[in-house]
């Protein structure tokens, strides 16, 4: 039963995001910080880069959905890293412990490095090299609010640095999750990246990508599969994308596409887990924004797709997760977590 005192954490977290959410509502359709949709997560890349409903022994998940962390992640250590497109690396680490019976804490910090790039005046005169970055730190906090909800809430700061420009903004997480393990159906919703800067780069505002999202996961009981669907950018249904009018040519003229049918789908991520064991996944996504985005010369058959496996050997538990957005990019992601307690047995 809940209690009195969980229903009024229930409304402060609905007031809080209400809150956020009507001042997000009034900025305007542009936005920076969009490293923030980057996902920490090698599971979570691996089953199409969008997930708020996995259930597992990992603290790495926390990043996508605050609620999906509890006790049992007591203290646990979480490392990713992320070779993305470019030179672009990131990587960043979390630790969790658990707080009395039915909550739960995390620290972490994330790094988006750009890799160096030549620098040029107004007049086209080189100024040399200069490097480009994002950091996040990040708390999070969970409880239990009955046998079958949990909410939770991530604060983030945010810092770019960008050669001599940098700024800084704050944003939250608010997230609830249902899981009944007993028909091990999972179900959420999470307010993601509310917030705004507090220090401009210039005179300009840039605000975040701040976003709602729904997500299910089922595990068939017939089979060792796991079925997710996550909808996501539900702030804005009109997602129109662009393709070359001309076959395969970079100078054609590009035209709209957009119908009920695609909208849709742009928001929709579907993935697949064979679980063969209980430390063990093998896991495939798709992502038909993430093929769309790609114009028809810079994408395979591969575009949207993204493949990984993840296994726990006793203390450790390893991911890797691989996806090739377009041709001339192919990023890779590695997990490792480990329960501090459990190592030291």
């Amino acid at each position: 039963m809940i209690t009195r005192v969980n229903y009024r954490r229930i409304h402060i977290i609905m007031l809080l995001a209400l809150g956020w959410t009507l001042m997000c509502w009034s900025q305007d359709g542009t936005n920076a910080y969009n490293y923030l949709s980057v996902p920490v997560s090698s599971h979570v890349y691996a089953v199409g880069g969008h997930n708020i409903t996995i259930i597992d022994d990992d603290i790495n998940l926390v990043e996508q959905n605050p609620a999906l962390m509890g006790g049992e992640i007591d203290k646990q250590v979480g490392l990713n890293y992320m070779r993305y497109l470019g030179g672009s690396n990131f990587m960043g680490a979390r630790y969790g412990q658990g707080v009395g019976e039915h909550g739960a804490f995390a620290v972490g910090i994330q790094h988006y490095g750009y890799g160096s790039m030549e620098g040029y005046d107004i007049t086209g005169v080189s100024t040399g090299q200069f490097s480009a970055s994002d950091l996040a730190f990040n708390v999070t906090y969970s409880h239990d609010i009955n046998q079958y909800l949990r909410g939770g809430i991530t604060l983030k700061f945010l810092h770019s640095k960008y050669e001599e420009f940098s700024a800084n903004a704050i944003a939250a997480d608010l997230g609830i999750n249902y899981y009944n393990p007993d028909h091990e159906f999972s179900a959420s919703i999470v307010a993601k990246h509310l917030g705004g800067q507090i220090k401009k780069f210039n005179e300009t505002k840039d605000p975040l990508p701040w976003d709602i999202q729904l997500g299910v996961s089922k595990t068939l009981s017939s089979l060792p599969l796991r079925l997710s669907l996550t909808a996501y950018g539900l702030t804005k249904w009109k997602s129109p994308y662009y393709t070359p009018s001309g076959n395969n040519n970079t100078r054609s003229a590009l035209t709209k596409k957009e119908s009920f049918g695609s909208n849709l789908l742009r928001h929709l991520v579907f993935g697949v887990e064979v679980l063969p064991k209980d430390n063990l996944y093998l896991a495939i996504g798709y992502n038909y924004r993430t093929r769309t985005d790609m114009s028809t010369y810079n994408r395979n058959f591969l575009s949207g797709f993204s493949v990984g496996a993840g296994l726990r050997v006793k203390a450790f538990g390893f991911g890797i997760a691989l996806a090739q957005p377009h041709t001339g990019a192919t990023t890779l992601m590695f997990n490792l977590n480990t329960t501090i307690g459990e190592l030291l047995r």
